[in-house]
């Protein structure tokens, strides 16, 4: 009980920042829209496939995770509270709060984009319940990693671009398969059809979560 008291304690604190601030919200969605309109002039009146439309949405997604969640750790450090959670918490503690409020933050961004990306784009999705299910897994993997990776790099002297350069090589079987299985959702071939891109999903967030909390306590102390 003492270890979740201490994880909400730490979600609880970095959303009222957040509700306080709006930055990371703010950041998020400006730069969400304004890519999507960027896409949207580029591409015109030419018809998009359902891949094309897919991988346009995850790379979305994906650059503006790597942008808005880098802070995760580095506003710790500079406001100077790290010192005062490494007393009162254990590293789980502070990776679990981080953890659930960076997946809300990047669900709530997906749904965003992915209603721009209806709007914009008249895209009709056959398998709605299929997509949620998409871009839940696909949240949680991509919080996951990121705020791990956020970690490692808040106490290092290039904290802007590095995230980016760490986080997209490992990111390579999840957005894969959000891609593909984002793809099968949109055409409607059904949740059989994205049976092996749903598993690697599960296998990904499952792996790459677990790991962290095995490995926090060393980056979050050293």
């Amino acid at each position: 009980m003492n270890w979740l008291y201490g994880a909400w304690a730490v979600f609880e604190k970095d959303l009222r920042l957040e509700l306080r601030s709006r930055y990371a919200i703010n950041m998020l969605v400006m730069f969400v829209l304004s890519t999507l309109m960027l896409v949207l002039f580029a591409v015109g009146q030419e018809q998009v496939s359902e891949r094309v439309q897919s991988a346009l949405l995850w790379v979305i997604v994906t650059f503006s995770a790597a942008i808005g969640l880098g802070r995760a750790f580095i506003g710790e450090e500079e406001r100077g509270t790290v010192l005062l959670l490494q007393l009162n918490t254990h590293g789980s503690m502070v990776y679990a709060g981080k953890l659930v409020f960076n997946f809300l933050l990047i669900l709530l961004l997906n749904l965003i984009a992915l209603g721009a990306f209806i709007l914009l784009f008249r895209m009709d999705v056959l398998m709605p319940g299929l997509l949620l299910a998409i871009l839940a897994l696909g949240a949680l993997g991509l919080s996951g990693t990121t705020t791990f990776l956020s970690a490692i790099i808040a106490r290092t002297a290039n904290q802007g671009p590095l995230l980016p350069v760490l986080v997209f090589p490992v990111l390579i079987p999840l957005l894969l398969s959000v891609v593909s299985g984002t793809r099968t959702a949109i055409l409607g071939g059904g949740w059989a059809a994205a049976a092996n891109e749903l598993m690697t999903l599960i296998g990904f967030a499952g792996v790459t979560i677990t790991a962290a909390f095995l490995l926090f306590d060393y980056v979050w102390n050293d």
